[in-house]
């Protein structure tokens, strides 16, 4: 399934669609989400700031438990805190952390180890290390070093032997941006099925006495919005998982989200129903289900961002920007990947937007571009607070301190309540780092 190109605007309101399941209108005009107007929450928290209501992240958590039988976990990529992490494994899902300090979030959120998942392309010893004294569930292996390397850590401490699935590359296009495919035979992650790594590596792993090798993994991308590339993978890998006679199979995740009016998108229901017909076509025993990992999915609509409007500027050739206090240190994806947005007034979510602009970011960069040829009400004015929705996921994860600005908070809103889950960074903090900056200030002593 395609998503849809999007028409040129004629004005037309936000897509409410676009918002999380609690958005209203109230009856004064202004926008309200988890019973919480979106005004007070940028007038007590500031802006910029990330919003998410949980209701949505709850309710997609326990729809992706739901569609998928043989098991689904949730993507800390997308949007690791403990707050989320807490959430995602009180719904049910298992957690899947890229990183040390993911790893330890999980842990910090009191997740059962055995519901971590551990990924990575270039895993450290000391993320391994700590993978195995916490005997977290699975630990995706995905290159000849990294099985040494697990070997001579098991054999060297006093761990049990993991169990470990091999991530494999099915070749297939999942027909998404480059910078976020995986499943091609030339990526970065896994080995391909076809030539003979992946065969080498299982053959390894399945004679290993220190590693137990439960199963395979595959993902072939973000964002990804078709039906068929996934089911080919499915059934790419299943094949392999008959051949080897492993019981467990996760086909990753990556399914797209809309994020701006007239995206069509596969359902979760889809998605599970395109991996068990792949499975199937391949032979995979009908008392084996597949699992599957999903971030952007759960969260990405959950959760919005907030600006201030502090500049409009309308330019003789008919562009007009409106700047608001945040963009590409808070939500890079615009910059990295094009990726589109919709824009809108909280005070007045209803209301035609007619005014053709841009709404760019403070950073000192021409591609610091929230929404290219967006559109906005024609009253917007300086002050007003803007909001960018389908922001829940990897605008908080990827959000960087560019120009030393620092990063900002996270609230999370429900039945009328306000709660601050991470707390907005400030200079101070960015200061602490700065090793000449303490060691001149021991020197005054």
């Amino acid at each position: 399934m395609m998503a849809t190109a999007r028409s040129p605007d004629d004005g037309r309101p936000l897509a409410l669609d676009l918002l999380p399941d609690t958005a209203e209108v109230t009856p004064s005009g202004e926008l309200r989400v988890g019973g919480v107007d979106l005004l007070e929450v940028a007038r007590i928290v500031g802006t910029p700031c990330y919003v998410y209501d949980e209701a949505t992240l709850w309710a997609r958590c326990r729809a992706t438990v739901q569609a998928w039988p043989g098991g689904a976990a949730y993507s800390s990529k997308a949007f690791s805190c403990v707050a989320m992490d807490r959430l995602a494994a009180g719904a049910g899902l298992r957690v899947d952390v890229a990183s040390l300090g993911e790893l330890q979030v999980a842990l910090a959120a009191e997740v059962a180890p055995e519901l971590i998942v551990c990924h990575g392309n270039n895993k450290s010893d000391a993320e391994l290390q700590l993978a195995l004294a916490r005997g977290v569930g699975r630990i995706v292996v995905d290159s000849f070093d990294e099985i040494d390397r697990l070997e001579r850590l098991v054999a060297a401490g006093p761990y049990s032997a993991p169990g470990v699935w091999l991530r494999v590359t099915p070749g297939v296009d999942p027909h998404t941006h480059r910078a976020v495919a995986t499943g091609q035979l030339d990526s970065k992650f896994g080995l391909p099925v076809d030539g003979g790594l992946a065969d080498a590596a299982l053959d390894r792993l399945a004679r290993s006495r220190r590693l137990r090798l439960v199963g395979l993994h595959t993902h072939i991308g973000s964002q990804v919005v078709e039906l068929e590339p996934f089911r080919v993978a499915a059934q790419r890998v299943a094949r392999v998982a008959v051949a080897r006679r492993l019981a467990e199979l996760c086909l990753g995740g990556g399914l797209g989200v809309a994020s701006v009016t007239g995206e069509l998108v596969p359902t979760l229901s889809d998605w599970a129903e395109a991996g068990e017909r792949g499975c199937r076509e391949a032979g995979l025993p009908h008392d084996i289900h597949p699992s599957a990992e999903f971030g952007r999915a759960v969260v990405a609509r959950a959760g919005l961002t907030l600006y201030t409007v502090g500049t409009i500027k309308r330019l003789p050739h008919g562009r007009t920007f409106v700047s608001v206090d945040g963009g590409m240190g808070d939500n890079p994806r615009p910059a990295l990947y094009g990726s589109r947005y919709e824009a809108f007034l909280p005070r007045d979510p209803l209301a035609p937007r007619g005014l053709p602009a841009d709404v760019v970011g403070h950073h000192c960069e021409s591609g610091d571009v929230l929404v290219r040829d967006g559109w906005l009400p024609r009253d917007t004015k300086v002050g007003d607070c803007l909001a960018v929705p389908v922001t829940g996921a990897y605008a908080h994860a990827m959000a960087s301190t560019y120009n030393r600005v620092p990063r900002p908070p996270v609230v999370f809103l429900a039945e009328g309540r306000v709660r601050q889950v991470v707390r907005r960074e400030t200079v101070e903090d960015i200061l602490r780092l700065e090793s000449d900056l303490q060691l001149a200030r021991g020197a005054r002593g």
